[in-house]
């Protein structure tokens, strides 16, 4: 089970990094969270073209940006291919700057990346996942230019505000014996 009680990721050797956009930022984080191996979350704005923006400059002034969860997790405890399938459980790929009821390019589905042996593992996920779909795979899969994490009142906030709006069904991982590791 992961946690985010630490302002600053944990440092280790062994742990790796992926930066996963996938809708309202909210919903992807209590999830991806909730993975075995994950150890650490948190949530901001991922390849924009605007530096340090606000939720408001993402939300209505178009810096680009999406919205992200950036993921630390072990490999020891799951793969970037685990992790993958899991994030793909719960977003739509094959749509474009939307996820749920939001709407807007801040919302499009993104797989960002600093490690370059990262592609190969993130295209045969996705080639994987294609074959689930008529409608071609729309989740943008680039290299991490950016990163700015978001204000703290986003961070956790399904944690801090259970009644929160989500767009993901978090219950879907209360009896994944993978999800729990076991």
């Amino acid at each position: 089970m992961s946690t985010n009680s630490k302002t600053q990721p944990p440092e280790n050797k062994n742990l790796r990094e992926i930066w996963l956009a996938g809708g309202c930022f909210w919903g992807s984080e209590a999830y991806l969270a909730k993975l075995n191996g994950v150890v650490y979350t948190d949530v901001g704005y991922a390849n924009g073209k605007t530096e340090n923006p606000t939720y408001e400059q993402v939300t209505y002034r178009n810096t680009g940006h999406a919205e992200t969860v950036y993921v630390k997790y072990d490999p020891a405890q799951i793969s970037l291919a685990t992790l993958l399938t899991y994030y793909f459980k719960v977003v739509d790929p094959t749509s474009l700057n939307r996820q749920g009821n939001d709407t807007g390019v801040q919302y499009r589905t993104g797989i960002y990346y600093k490690n370059a042996a990262d592609k190969a593992t993130i295209d045969a996920v996705i080639s994987q996942e294609q074959k689930k779909y008529a409608a071609p795979i729309v989740t943008e899969v680039l290299p991490l230019t950016n990163y700015y994490i978001a204000e703290a009142a986003h961070q956790q906030y399904l944690r801090k505000n259970p009644g929160g709006y989500c767009h993901i069904n978090l219950s879907i991982l209360d009896n994944d014996p993978i999800a729990k590791g076991k």
